[in-house]
């Protein structure tokens, strides 16, 4: 377990995690428990691209959604009757207080059946303003963060969505990619452009996107006007 980590936890294997989260909810099923929170929430990851593209487009291992850290509470009053976990060095204690900073993430479980229904990303933010954990000096106003398919379902702007996926850069991520780029516009390419190089700078997807340049010095406030 690495330093700094509390004792306890529970060992889990990533075939047991892939196991339990075979029940995953989808993002309708989630948008209708929490229909109504003024809290500013998306889905994430894979799905928020499927969202952005219109369709589902593959098999997803997970249902990610994200939501200000400080607003976490709003999110999980709507789900009385379940329990939450910390994951961080794989292992998971239940979430409580004390281990809340261990990730930002804390999965919704069944307390039932054991399964993970939901992954929730407890983001930094100032008010109403979007601070991306990979790099602060990113931010953004959540009304350029958060956008709506045509039945209201929230999700991350596709191309903050791969800002984050560059990092590994799976087949997976790879997959959706590919598959977003030719539906964003300019400004949305422009913008996964500044931020991958710096970021990531000297990424293969700035190559596609056209861009090769090294990182910004001055705060990432959004896309020029």
């Amino acid at each position: 377990m690495s330093q700094g980590l509390p004792p306890g936890g529970v060992a889990i294997t990533e075939a047991e995690a892939e196991a339990r989260w075979a029940n995953a909810w989808t993002p309708a099923e989630v948008a209708a428990r929490l229909a109504g929170v003024s809290a500013p929430w998306c889905v994430a990851g894979g799905w928020a691209v499927d969202l952005f593209r219109g369709e589902q487009t593959r098999e997803h291992g997970d249902l990610e959604i994200a939501v200000p850290a400080a607003r976490f509470p709003e999110i999980r009053a709507r789900f009385t009757g379940f329990g939450f976990d910390a994951v961080a060095s794989g292992r998971i204690w239940e979430f409580t207080p004390e281990v809340s900073e261990l990730s930002h993430q804390a999965w919704v479980r069944d307390p039932s059946t054991g399964d993970y229904l939901v992954d929730v990303f407890r983001e930094p933010h100032d008010g109403e303003t979007w601070i991306c954990r990979r790099d602060p000096s990113i931010r953004l106003p959540y009304t350029a963060v958060v956008r709506r398919t045509p039945d209201g379902i929230p999700y991350l702007a596709p191309e903050l969505v791969l800002l984050f996926k560059a990092k590994a850069a799976r087949p997976k991520d790879q997959h959706d990619f590919a598959g977003a780029l030719p539906l964003m516009d300019d400004a949305a390419r422009r913008t996964l452009a500044t931020l991958l190089a710096r970021v990531h700078p000297g990424h293969s997807w700035l190559e596609v996107l056209g861009s090769g340049g090294g990182p910004a010095a001055a705060p990432y406030d959004g896309p020029a006007t």
